[in-house]
């Protein structure tokens, strides 16, 4: 006779479980991540903008071939996916790429990366000590980066004088914003919030919307349509084609020369790009788009402007950031800001006003017809005699 035995499951291995999700370039992960998925990179220096957009995926853990801190500079990236509970290891090796298919489940526990028994990677777990620690020796190293940056904005000046200084080069777009607002949106750390801030600026100024790469696809999903969609030509990272569709214009950064096979994918969806020659970053070819067009004020979202922030541009486009706002000046405000400065509430001075202006013109109305003509020769008689009794108090009053 046999007696049934009840199974017991394996109690479940220690440590953050996912699915890896395999790329050297961080740009190509990005469109693949899903929640629960273990992002498998090879980011140095890893930007907080990065780091935020691997939140919004809902990743539970990155593991990257390199260092996220390399002690260049004090990059915010580390510290926001730390600081979102996301588990950060870093030094795995080139290795890791060779070792870890696409697609498995992956196990991390304390620094090691496991794929089912085997031992993938042993690497540095990233705590927030740690990342405090690394920050404040990078933080030493920028004596070194300030000297580059120089060498780079006096490059990127040489580079982009007629487009800086002259606004050449610039497309022409079918969206008119000459004497407008506009509003570049770029998806990155807080742009949810300074959209809902902006909302009822947005409602009652109808500004043009522009958005940069994936901040297209922030705009759709608060809820807006964007007028111009500005995205670099190549890139991974591209808003899908319905979000393309929705704008009248589609403006593609492509380098100076190059070949028409750049835009040629987007033709093959239907749309008819404008070409945008130019080294300048994204958002600052979208801001220097409005500038040229002659917007009468630009609204960035998602722009910050710390110096931490700042200096977390490490790539060569710092400069490009750097001059191109020096170019907008006091004609470009941080969405942040706006709320404080234009709120659309409507005060009892506003409605005070409208009603004085109301009531004179009804009396003015109401004054050139035959019985506002009688009602005045009515009350004329005792107005009169009301102002020659006043006047004589008055006399009386004074020696």
């Amino acid at each position: 006779m046999k007696f049934a035995v009840r199974s017991r499951s394996a109690p479940a291995l220690p440590g953050v479980h996912g699915t890896a999700r395999v790329h050297r370039r961080t740009a190509g992960a990005l469109g693949r991540l899903r929640e629960g998925d273990v992002a498998v990179l090879d980011h140095l220096d890893m930007d907080r903008a990065t780091a935020q957009a691997l939140v919004d995926a809902g990743v539970v853990a990155v593991v990257n071939a390199g260092p996220m801190i390399s002690g260049r500079y004090p990059n915010l990236g580390p510290e926001l996916l730390v600081g979102a509970g996301v588990t950060v290891v870093d030094d795995a090796g080139p290795e890791v790429f060779e070792r870890l298919r696409d697609g498995v489940t992956v196990r991390i526990d304390g620094g090691e990366v496991h794929a089912g028994d085997t031992l993938v990677a042993s690497a540095r777990e990233l705590t927030p000590v740690l990342v405090r620690a690394e920050m404040d020796r990078a933080r030493a190293g920028l004596v070194a980066q300030l000297e580059s940056f120089t060498h780079n904005s006096t490059e990127f000046l040489r580079r982009e004088e007629d487009l800086l200084l002259h606004g050449r080069g610039v497309p022409r777009t079918a969206t008119e914003m000459a004497g407008r607002a506009v509003v570049v949106t770029v998806r990155s750390h807080g742009w949810e919030s300074e959209l809902r801030g902006i909302r009822p600026f947005v409602r009652e100024q109808r500004p043009v919307l522009i958005g940069v790469d994936r901040g297209a696809d922030a705009l759709v999903s608060a809820g807006h349509r964007p007028d111009v969609v500005v995205v670099t030509g190549g890139a991974d990272d591209l808003p899908p084609a319905a979000v393309l569709r929705k704008a009248r214009d589609v403006v593609v950064l492509v380098e100076r020369g190059a070949p028409r096979a750049v835009t040629e994918p987007f033709e093959r969806l239907g749309i008819r790009p404008l070409r945008f020659e130019t080294t300048a970053t994204t958002e600052d070819a979208a801001l220097l788009l409005a500038s040229a067009s002659e917007a009468s004020l630009v609204v960035g979202v998602g722009m910050h402007a710390t110096l931490d922030e700042f200096l977390d541009r490490r790539r060569p486009g710092l400069a490009s950031t750097f001059l191109t706002r020096l170019k907008l000046g006091p004609d470009l405000v941080d969405a942040a800001a706006l709320p404080r400065l234009y709120d659309g509430a409507v005060r009892p001075r506003h409605l005070a006003a409208a009603l004085a202006a109301g009531v004179l013109a009804l009396t003015a109305a109401v004054s050139v017809t035959p019985v506002g003509q009688q009602w005045v020769d009515e009350l004329s008689p005792t107005l009169t005699s009301n102002t020659s009794d006043l006047l004589d108090n008055v006399r009386g009053i004074l020696p």
